[in-house]
């Protein structure tokens, strides 16, 4: 199985790769999820609509006032892509230049890569190395790549250099420059400029990647694959092929079916999102997913014999979450648990429900052993027993310290029902409302709406408890009336 995974993301990869010959040329994909649990991420939407977002016409004002960090960072927006903002290497120059006469000294060395590049303007590699050098001057050391890829390539200098590429590598590497800890890799990987050395090449593609270099993925999954100065694990290089893949053209997809959402186009999105989830990426997966479940209309899905059924809906989304869960997404299986467990568009199942949260609490998600916890207080689904209960739930707040209060107030009550099992204190618990939390109100189903209720109730039930056992010292600790002899 392994092998052919492998062959196939090897293949994808490397036609991702020859599609960008830089970190800057290769399709943003930014993992923007559409949901926090059942609601909608507004909060990291709101980020990602581009030029009509409120911050960055905020930032585009205080630029055209002349702010110069402000023009560098609107020109980066353009430069990179960020944040929804469509890439424009034309624009990008000329709020660099901007900057630059305004004192910015860090936009030099982009104008130096723009120039480099040729993206929106005629290649200067003349220009190109200027601007390195003077960035250089004003100690942004990261442009020593810059002048060492021109080295390494013999553009914009005399003859191709290696030694003098492998010396600027090292300058930039030594300053954590990612592209540096590349292209140092590259040398050592063909013994160009240095004796050829794979052990020296792995320690800087990792450091690489750990800035998330795709080219340094590609390299790096590649050794692993073919077990070249590491042991050969094909689970790894399948890993690392996956995520250079996702940086391909095709990861477009992602940008355009965001871009759809955003405008309202909801049944657009959808199958874009639906696309992209059937080339692996698991935040399509995710919000497909969630798209399926949150907008019902039927228009939006399309079956086998016309529009999706509310059942056919269901299974397709529950389906997807599997699929990101698998890959990761610790919320999908807690999702999925909710589903089975308030029988959300499928029949009600406890013991399916409790081993979807027993999968996600494998992924050390907080809440669904919290969920586990309260189902064996409750005997759901799971034996009751009240010793697991409070396992998972010290287990809860161990993973996350801001379950604190549910956790606290699902101990209180625990309490409650061990020590006083058979009274009308532990009916009172039971006729509160449940305080299962859903995947989208972790904190807040504790203090508001239900949560106000059961903490309430708790507080009551502690206050009777106190007073019971107040009176119970008094009049243990009260005189015995003398007998009379």
């Amino acid at each position: 199985m392994n092998v052919e995974a492998v062959k196939l993301y090897a293949e994808l990869a490397a036609t991702a790769v020859t599609s960008f010959s830089s970190a800057l040329d290769s399709p943003l994909v930014e993992p923007v999820p559409l949901n926090d649990g059942l609601e909608e991420n507004k909060d990291a939407l709101r980020r990602f609509r581009g030029e009509d977002d409120d911050d960055f016409q905020i930032l585009e004002y205080q630029a055209r006032k002349g702010n110069a960090g402000a023009m560098c960072k609107v020109a980066l927006l353009y430069y990179s892509g960020l944040r929804g903002v469509r890439r424009d290497d034309a624009k990008a120059l000329e709020w660099f230049l901007k900057a630059i006469e305004k004192g910015d000294t860090l936009s030099m060395e982009f104008v130096g890569q723009i120039y480099a590049r040729g993206h929106g303007v005629q290649r200067n590699f003349t220009k190109s190395l200027d601007w390195f050098k003077a960035a250089l001057k004003n100690k942004h050391f990261s442009a020593y790549n810059g002048i060492g890829y021109l080295y390494f390539k013999g553009l914009g200098v005399e003859k191709i250099n290696y030694t003098k590429a492998k010396e600027c590598f090292s300058k930039a590497a030594m300053h954590d420059d990612p592209d540096g800890h590349y292209n140092l890799a590259v040398l050592y990987l063909q013994g160009k400029g240095v004796k050829k050395d794979v052990k020296n090449a792995i320690q800087s593609l990792i450091k690489a990647v750990t800035v998330g270099h795709p080219k340094a993925y590609y390299q790096l999954a590649k050794l692993f694959h073919k077990g070249l100065g590491v042991r050969k694990d094909l689970g790894k290089a399948i890993v690392l092929y996956k995520m250079v893949a996702e940086r391909g053209p095709w990861g477009s997809l992602m940008r355009w079916a965001l871009e759809s959402y955003l405008k309202g186009d909801i049944g657009k999105a959808l199958l874009l999102y639906s696309r992209a989830a059937e080339l692996g990426y698991e935040i399509a997966q995710s919000n497909a997913a969630w798209i399926l479940e949150r907008y019902q209309e039927e228009e939006y899905c399309l079956g086998e014999s016309g529009f999706c059924e509310t059942g056919e809906r269901y299974r397709r989304a529950h389906k997807l979450w599997w699929h990101a869960s698998e890959q990761g997404n610790n919320d999908a299986a807690l999702l999925i648990g909710d589903a089975y467990y308030y029988g959300r568009g499928i029949e009600r199942d406890l013991e399916r429900a409790a081993g979807a949260y027993n999968h996600a609490r494998l992924q050390e998600n907080a809440q669904a052993v919290f969920n586990l916890g309260y189902m064996h207080e409750h005997g759901e689904g799971l034996p009751m027993d009240f010793h697991l209960a409070k396992r998972y739930y010290d287990e809860a707040v161990g993973m996350d310290p801001s379950a604190a209060l549910p956790v606290y107030l699902a101990l209180m009550g625990l309490w409650i029902r061990q020590h006083y099992q058979d009274s009308y204190l532990v009916k009172l618990l039971d006729d509160a409302p449940k305080f299962l939390p859903k995947a989208n109100k972790w904190l807040k189903n504790a203090v508001l709406d239900e949560g106000n209720i059961t903490l309430a109730t708790l507080f009551c039930c502690l206050l009777t408890v106190l007073y019971l056992r107040r009176r119970q010292i008094a009049a243990q600790a009260a005189p015995l009336p003398q007998q009379v002899e």
